[in-house]
């Protein structure tokens, strides 16, 4: 992916110390053994998931499965009770995620990572434009230059279908679907690495829905995206993800390939899920 106008993404800044990555292991992302409790319930228990550059995983599962819990601790969100999470960095060394400072996360999460949240007003500022929106983006990296930004911004309203006349309109003024979109510009503008999804299309209509999941799914593959989504939705695991995990009481009952998971499923709580979504 082509850097915004403006200069480097600021993410040489992030530390290089630690082990480096093995050549017969190039995981962008491996997380090991994550335990989270609320209580006597386990959100995820003895959780490990690895993610490779340039591949979609979706984590499947019913509500309260504990899908959004890894989510939250695979992008520093939440520091797991045990476990680590452990990132390879552009620098080319490995992070223990949540060992670093708060700040090292901040910064990793506002260069090399991005989130977009189900409900878009949670991912968008909305006391400012959407150009100011996507400019806020870039100017946490470090970019200053006001007629390179807008244009950044004008080009990302394009790239998520969205009028560019309406650069200056607040995120008020939009749809929900739109917001959505205003939300995936604002996080791929400073070009991260690794992306990080909460059901992204939950909460809209079908025919908007369809849309966003097409727009996502051209993104991610012209961008070489890694990416993590977390969904209860089986047709947006089967058109976006690579690999499927799936979770059960905050455990891992069955991983693989998407088509081969949805086509054979092999556990009988993903064959629950899938013969639902057949008789649906």
């Amino acid at each position: 992916m082509t850097a915004p106008p403006g200069g480097a993404l600021g993410a040489a800044a992030l530390p290089a110390a630690g082990l480096e990555m093995a050549v017969d292991d190039p995981s962008l992302l491996d997380a090991d053994r994550l335990m989270v409790r609320f209580g006597a319930r386990f959100a995820c228990r003895d959780v490990s998931v690895r993610i490779w550059p340039g591949e979609v995983i979706a984590v499947v599962g019913e509500s309260g499965a504990g899908k959004t819990t890894l989510l939250d601790c695979l992008s520093g969100q939440r520091a797991p009770d045990s476990g680590s999470v452990r990132y390879r960095t552009s620098a080319g060394g490995i992070i223990d995620v949540h060992q670093e400072s708060e700040m090292v996360r901040r910064r990793l999460q506002r260069t090399e990572w991005g989130v977009v949240r189900q409900n878009p007003r949670d991912g968008l500022r909305l006391d400012i434009s959407a150009g100011g929106n996507i400019g806020e983006r870039l100017m946490a990296t470090g970019h200053r230059h006001y007629g390179r930004i807008r244009a950044a911004a004008a080009d990302w309203l394009e790239r998520v279908e969205l009028d560019v006349a309406r650069l200056d309109d607040l995120p008020a003024q939009f749809s929900g679907g739109m917001q959505q979109r205003l939300q995936v510009a604002r996080t791929l503008v400073s070009a991260p690495r690794l992306v990080f999804l909460d059901e992204p299309t939950g909460g809209l209509d079908v025919s908007v829905q369809a849309r966003l999941l097409d727009l996502l799914r051209r993104l991610v593959a012209e961008l070489d995206l890694a990416a993590v989504i977390v969904t209860h939705d089986l047709a947006v695991a089967r058109l976006l993800a690579d690999r499927m995990v799936v979770m059960q009481h905050g455990e891992i009952v069955e991983s693989g390939l998407t088509d081969q998971v949805l086509d054979d499923p092999q556990e009988p709580y993903t064959q629950l899920l899938v013969s639902s979504v057949l008789r649906v």
